[in-house]
């Protein structure tokens, strides 16, 4: 398949990040769904109570640990229910001296008048069609339960004695023929089980969660996929050496260079300048949990706690000065547990993920001052607690998990107040080469120059624009000169012949084709060896024939990179096939290499190289 005719049978996704590499748009966005991928017969979800039909079975309730409760009618889509389990029906249980198969188990039946099949539940679910003489098991394979252990409850659909519905650890399942077979009903019921967000997503990073079980999950651009914990276990392992050198419970953990803070429960806070050799510690007067610790890079003298305190205590705390001292910064924060704490040292932006929701305020990063006001977030999230934050490394897009409804993202607000020029790529702060795209993050663009040179504007909206550096640049720096709300900025920068990035989706995946097949490569699409992979990038620099700035690229006769190209797969170097302008779009470039007929199968890192500039690694998943 063509360079063409591939990214052409893409067009409609790379149209989008032509505009929308980091999204314009000041509203926040979901990454991933309410369900993950795991060993079960579909998407599974979080613990659910409780599940019981309405008295016609045409919809069917489900109750969460939170107390909430979400009903459906079509059995895909999940709202908001104004009831309760408390409310709820009674569930029908067999009159008579039938017994659950197993010790504990407990039996349903749809209508005691009919007599119909009956159901018990507890480790599996058993069915019995001579009133519990014998019985069936339905979701035992090798020893375990195909649904996960921890069913909670069981519904028989009162119209259907077959339809039945169990709850547990791993979310509501369905069957429609007495359990003969199951489908999942948790995409779209809010009740992802994520606690806390561990990476953000990013150029070498997938976004990672860990859920309430202490397992994990990644997002691979298609499916939350349940992971080995890799991530727990690290801090894991960091808390129990701890324990044993401190002599305390441990129950957060932070680091940067050679700065490590912990916490523990009476709020007891401890912080090592020297990794770890020596110790001080800090005992808040107020009590409370410490439940998470942010630490600033650098010296590591800046940082953050949250206390999960009962009462109007100290529930943000701040030091300044390596943990000498702690000031409460709680402020008029409204009641409830703070999960997380975030900030920005650039311009003093505090984010709080809390029970109530997520606030921001600014801070002094240099000195204790008072603590100032926290205001709410304005743009719309679900109405649910924030369970954790976190900015990406260059301050500029913010992640919050919602507990039920996953994670989303937005352009961080604080970047309103410091616009910020990056490239369009990646995200990066770099160099700019002609041809290059730039995101200009913080302000809506409505005209922009380089130099004495016109540079298109492609796209602006919410507070963020793409604007294309002209091919005629020259010189070792540039100022890009921006009209904005009504007001001008100047963006001084280095100038490069060449500053290649790598394009990463908005949920931290490469943007990789197989040219062979024409997919999107991702951990769900590996690359075959021996196979071709097309590698969508920008800031390669001048082409020949020379090409209008702001003109998409033909399909025909496409102007090919004047400079020499080179790519690496974990450092060895493959076979650039042809580095060319990407037909039929602005500012993209596209380079085909060649991948060996025997690689390592998994993980491996990839970079191109423009005149000896190389671009950020990537990883790419090869399978043989």
């Amino acid at each position: 398949m063509s360079p063409a005719a591939t990214v052409r049978g893409w067009g409609k996704y790379l149209l989008t990040l032509v505009v929308m590499a980091f999204p314009l748009t000041g509203e926040w966005r979901r990454i991933g769904g309410t369900a993950y991928e795991g060993p079960y017969p579909g998407p599974a979800g979080g613990s659910v109570q409780r599940v019981w039909y309405s008295a016609d079975g045409s919809r069917l309730y489900a109750s969460m640990p939170s107390g909430r409760v979400f009903e459906t009618g079509d059995f895909e889509s999940w709202t908001l229910s104004t009831g309760s389990a408390a409310s709820s029906p009674e569930p029908l249980e067999p009159i008579g001296t039938a017994r659950a198969p197993e010790v504990g188990g407990r039996l349903r039946v749809g209508s005691r008048v009919r007599r119909p099949e009956m159901y018990a539940f507890g480790r599996f679910v058993h069915r019995s069609r001579d009133e519990g003489q014998n019985w069936e098991n339905m979701t035992g394979f090798e020893g375990a339960s195909i649904l996960g252990e921890g069913l909670a409850d069981l519904a028989v659909s009162p119209s259907d004695s077959d339809e039945i519905v169990v709850a547990g650890r791993t979310g509501v399942w369905r069957s429609l023929d007495g359990g003969l077979t199951w489908v999942g009903l948790n995409d779209g019921l809010p009740n992802l089980p994520a606690v806390k967000l561990l990476t953000p997503p990013g150029p070498r990073a997938l976004a990672r969660v860990r859920f309430s079980d202490s397992g994990e999950a990644v997002w691979t651009r298609n499916a939350w996929v349940q992971q080995e914990p890799l991530g727990s276990k690290v801090e894991e392992n960091a808390r129990r050496a701890l324990v044993e050198r401190l002599g305390f419970e441990v129950t957060a953990v932070a680091a940067t260079a050679d700065s490590i803070y912990a916490g523990g429960i009476g709020g007891r806070l401890w912080v090592s300048q020297d990794n770890g050799r020596n110790w001080q510690g800090y005992t808040m007067a107020e009590g409370g949990q410490v439940e998470s610790i942010f630490v600033l890079g650098g010296s590591g003298r800046l940082a953050f706690a949250t206390l999960r305190s009962a009462g109007s205590g100290a529930r943000v705390v701040r030091t300044v000065n390596g943990g000498l001292f702690w000031d409460n910064v709680t402020a008029n924060l409204p009641p409830g547990f703070v999960h997380g704490v975030v900030a920005d040292i650039e311009t003093g932006a505090v984010y709080a993920a809390s029970d109530a929701g997520l606030f921001l305020t600014y801070a002094d990063m240099t000195s204790a001052g008072p603590a100032t006001e926290w205001v709410a977030i304005p743009e719309e999230l679900p109405k649910a607690p924030v369970l954790d934050v976190k900015l990406d490394l260059g301050g500029n897009q913010l992640y919050a998990l919602v507990e039920g409804y996953g994670l989303f993202a937005t352009l961080a607000p604080h970047r309103r107040r410091a616009p910020r020029v990056v490239n369009a790529a990646d995200g990066s702060v770099r160099a700019a080469a002609p041809g290059t795209l730039l995101s200009v993050l913080g302000s809506q663009v409505t005209a922009a120059r380089a130099g004495n040179l016109e540079a298109p504007v492609l796209g602006a909206a919410g507070g963020e624009s793409q604007v294309q550096v002209p091919f005629e640049v020259t010189g070792n720096s540039l100022v890009l000169a921006v009209a904005a709300n009504g007001s001008g900025r100047n963006f001084p920068m280095p100038l490069r012949p060449t500053s290649p990035a790598i394009f990463v989706d908005r949920d931290g995946t490469p943007m990789l084709i197989d040219a062979d097949r024409g997919v999107l490569l991702d951990p769900g699409v590996p690359a075959r060896a021996g196979g071709r992979v097309q590698i969508l990038a920008t800031g390669l620099g001048k082409v020949t024939p020379d090409w209008p700035t702001g003109l998409a690229a033909p399909a025909e006769s496409i102007p090919k990179v004047v400079a020499p190209v080179r790519a690496y797969l974990d450092r060895q170097p493959l076979e650039v096939l042809k580095a060319t302008l990407a037909p039929g779009y602005v500012g993209f470039y596209l380079v085909e290499v060649q991948l060996p007929d025997a690689v390592m199968v998994g993980s491996a890192e990839l970079y191109i190289e423009a005149d000896g500039e190389p671009s950020g690694r990537v990883s790419l998943l090869l399978a043989q």
